[in-house]
């Protein structure tokens, strides 16, 4: 009988976030050699959640089939003044042995508080008993600052409550999140790469279209839906059960990435899933969401629809969010003028599962445009807690 290494069993939080799922580590709990970025490390992420897997299911291992919950984040306390933790994201792939570090996921940053608050990384003169706990955030992929209010009963964090956030079943505590100087740098320019509102985007083979290039919570390509044959009240299946809509989407999304300066040759952009998304707006009209409710085009500023991990994603990304909120709030972007055009500090969009409102404070400064803050409200809990296993030699 052969005998091969045994599983080893790694503290670990299975929890949810906004929209996404993910598996949640305390850096120190990880092995040594995954301490550190690189293979040991990654690998290890890759077996934990079942991938790659070819069948495209991840059955062995806890991610279930899709971008939004093929993700692990690793919480340390923060190395960095004036924050409390440091939090490290990887979106995992499905099919392909690599996790993607460039960019954060907004909707688990609404459970990193929570967990750093419950797993001792956060100092216990800061945590109220009753009220809200604020929990200062350093992302450490795009390193930023964000801010969540996370709220407390008992000493304890409150998981349960009455706020319903479109895409998840159950209602939840509400979490307010802040992200702070969601822009790279402090002339606006770095916001919009080229320099541009809108740029003209040639894509060989495909068209020509009007973009709003913009980095702000994650680098985003804005196009107009009517310019690329949608409506924007599109669900899942519409576009993810089409590999040709698909196929052209991310073409365009590597024209892109190529435009933005994130990548030097096209080749590179199959190497980079997570970043930057691609998403279309249109002005509000009504449409049924995946619930079966209808979404009134009365009670909502524009459509957005955005693909994540070469698929459209069932609700929104919180970083997207973060971007969509920003260029609203710049007179003239693609978003802006869906939504009416005019200054804004803040939009309801409809997405495939329902509305979400999201604020952002824009300033002009020496020629361009500066964004403070922008602000959403998500909810997390835990859903399992214990540790998971992967066979001691994946790594």
């Amino acid at each position: 009988m052969t005998h091969f290494p045994a599983q080893i069993k790694i503290p670990a939080t299975y929890m949810r976030g906004g929209t996404s799922k993910g598996v949640f580590f305390k850096l120190t709990d990880l092995p040594p050699a995954a301490q550190t970025a690189g293979a040991a490390r990654d690998n290890i992420l890759l077996r934990v959640l079942g991938s790659p897997d070819p069948y495209g299911k991840q059955i062995d291992g806890l991610g279930n089939a899709s971008s939004s919950t093929s993700k692990a984040v690793i919480l340390s306390r923060s190395a960095q003044p004036g924050h409390d933790v440091d939090y490290l994201f990887g979106q995992v792939s499905i099919d392909k042995p690599f996790v993607d570090w460039s960019g954060n996921c907004g909707n688990l940053t609404a459970a990193v508080g929570a967990f750093a608050i419950s797993n001792g990384l956060i100092d216990a003169a800061r945590i109220p008993a009753d009220g809200f706990c604020t929990v200062r955030i350093w992302q450490a992929n795009i390193r930023k600052t964000i801010i969540a209010h996370v709220p407390m009963h008992n000493g304890q964090v409150q998981e349960t409550g009455d706020f319903e956030l479109d895409g998840v079943t159950f209602p939840a505590a509400e979490v307010q999140i802040e992200f702070i100087d969601p822009a790279d740098d402090d002339d606006g320019a770095a916001m919009f790469p080229t320099g541009r509102l809108v740029d003209e985007l040639d894509i060989p083979g495909i068209g020509s279209f009007p973009a709003t290039l913009i980095n702000a919570g994650i680098p985003t390509i804005f196009l107009n839906a009517a310019d690329i044959g949608y409506r924007g009240i599109e669900l899942q299946d519409d576009i993810n059960g089409s590999p040709e809509a698909l196929a052209r989407f991310e073409t365009i999304r590597a024209h892109g990435a190529l435009k933005m300066g994130l990548i030097t040759h096209i080749d590179e952009a199959a190497a980079r899933q997570h970043t930057p998304k691609i998403a279309f707006v249109a002005a509000p009209q009504d449409y049924v969401a995946s619930s079966g409710k209808t979404v009134a085009a009365a009670d909502i500023d524009l459509l957005v629809r955005a693909l994540s991990m070469g698929k459209l994603h069932h609700a929104m990304m919180g970083t997207a969010a973060v971007a969509i909120a920003t260029a609203a709030a710049i007179p003239g972007t693609l978003v802006n003028l869906a939504a009416g055009g005019g200054k804004r500090q803040a939009v309801r969009f409809g997405h495939p599962s329902g509305t979400l409102r999201v604020g952002a404070q824009a300033e002009q400064q020496n020629g361009g445009w500066k964004v403070t803050k922008a602000i959403m409200s998500r909810s997390a809990r835990v859903i399992m807690e214990g540790r998971v296993c992967v066979p001691g030699d994946c790594f």
